[in-house]
């Protein structure tokens, strides 16, 4: 099991960084508002893997909150882009 949760740890940091790469990089906006999404999905798997790892259950409640907060970022930002604002 510690085998396996190493490797993803490493897998899910790798994912990380490439996101990371095309949030830097990205040709369109539509691609860094995409990376930046992955970038939340991928911390929550990191924290999710930390949680595992430590046998606590505080890190599932912050992964929730952070799940929140990245959604409700995301369609901002996206809708920022799209509209050139937020609230209408």
């Amino acid at each position: 099991m510690d085998v396996c949760l190493y490797v993803a740890f490493i897998t899910v940091s790798v994912a990380q960084v490439m996101a990371m790469i095309r949030l830097w990089k990205g040709p369109s906006t539509g691609d860094r508002i995409l990376a930046l999404d992955t970038m939340v999905i991928n911390a929550i798997g990191l924290i999710v893997l930390l949680g595992i790892v430590q046998g606590t259950q505080i890190y599932f409640e912050a992964t929730l909150i952070i799940a929140m907060l990245g959604f409700v970022s995301t369609v901002a930002y996206a809708r920022f882009v799209l509209r050139g604002d937020i609230i209408e």
